[in-house]
Formats: structure tokens, sequence, C-alpha cells
């Protein structure tokens, strides 16, 4: 049975049990979505995702034993052929870019409405990454101080770009779907696909939520522009 007959199958990660309970609820109303389950702390996560191999680990940040953080970089090391979706609060920002930078797939707020998480898991179960552009904005505007100057030379990791893939980065770096980068740009939907998956190619990047990284810790966007 291929990923795309079966349900995707979940791993709760959160040392609180009403949130879990809260979140099986949501989940399990979805016909699509299996919560195959549920880890304490970061060191049971990593156990059960190792034991499971769940499609989707939902994992909280500030966990004992082990934090998101650590866990996610322990999944992401290993190799395992599973996703890490992050669920933080804005007081934790510094663990969520760190987080992103371990190798998770993107980052919700713990209040988002019910049907945004459920597309962001499918989203992520499907290969894709979820940035949540204005939030990671607001992450970023914290360490502007130590960004780089944009009138500054651009560091030699993007030399490899041409011009429309760098053009491109900014607009994905915007949290701009292809679909409004096409439109932005007047051409079509597929050629952008095209031009994002060079960029993350030549920069050696997994997917859209490191190349946002990426292109904020450059300097090629800033907070708030």
């Amino acid at each position: 049975m291929s990923t795309e007959d079966r349900p995707v199958r979940i791993l709760l990660a959160d040392d609180q049990p009403l949130l879990r309970t809260g979140f099986r609820m949501v989940l399990g109303a979805e016909d699509d979505l299996d919560i195959v389950g549920e880890a304490g702390d970061g060191a049971e996560a990593v156990d059960l995702a190792r034991r499971l191999l769940p499609d989707v680990v939902l994992m909280d940040i500030r966990m004992p034993r082990m934090d998101g953080v650590a866990a996610t970089r322990s999944i992401v090391d290993a190799r395992l052929p599973v996703r890490v979706l992050i669920l933080t609060t804005f007081d934790l920002d510094e663990y969520v870019v760190g987080a992103l930078r371990a190798g998770a797939s993107g980052f919700l707020a713990k209040d988002v409405p019910a049907e945004d998480l459920v597309v962001a898991i499918r989203t992520v179960a499907a290969g894709e990454a979820v940035v949540a552009p204005r939030i990671l904005k607001r992450l970023l505007d914290r360490f502007a101080d130590s960004l780089p100057d944009p009138s500054a030379t651009p560091p030699k990791a993007l030399d490899a770009l041409t011009e429309r893939e760098r053009e491109v980065l900014i607009q994905v770096a915007k949290g701009q779907s292809n679909a409004e980068i096409a439109a932005a740009l007047s051409v079509s939907e597929t050629t952008i696909k095209t031009h994002v998956g060079h960029v993350l190619t030549k920069l050696g990047l997994r997917d859209r939520v490191q190349a946002v990284v990426l292109a904020y810790e450059t300097g090629l966007v800033r907070p708030g522009a």
C-alpha cells in the first residue's frame, strides 16, 4: 500500500496530556489521519519515531529529558523517513529557529486553528514544508542585530544562483506560494517550481523552510522587510 492509499501516520509529542488529548480529538476526526503513538518527552519521541516510523511527528518544543530541538535533530540525523512539525509559542522563539536548523519541516503556533493544523500535517506528510511567514518574521526580528548588513557583499553561497533564482528565493522567504510568485513574475507556476528546485539543489537545502532561514541568515531578506 502506497502512502497515497493509507492514512497519514502521526506521532504526538507533548508533555501535557490534555493537549495531546485535544490534538487526538481534532486529528482523529479526519479519515486520512491516524494517531499511531504519543510521547510525553523528547527522548520517548525519538524512541517511538524509530520504532513506529510515523509519517509526521507533531513535536512540542519544551519537554523534559530532551527538548524538541534535540529530538528533532536526533530524528533527522538518524535519516528516518519521518518529518517533524514543530508546535511553539512566541516566547520560545530561539528554540524554533534551532529546530528549523535541526531539520524540522515547519512550525505552527499552538493555538493554530484546527483546519490549519490538519492542512499543515498533510502538507508535511506530502514532502513539502510549512512556512508561517508572519510568525517567522517575528521570530527573526529578535535576531535582527546579528543578521548580516544587506548592503554588504552578498555571501558566496548565493553566487551559484542566477538573478531570477535569487529573485524567486526572496519571494519564497516572504512566504509567497509558487502560484503567487508566478503571478508576480508573469511566468507559469511550473517555471517557478523548477526555479525553486534549482535553488534548493544549488544551495544544498532540503526544503522551503531551510530556504527561508538561509535567506534571513545571509541578509538577502531582513525581518519586517
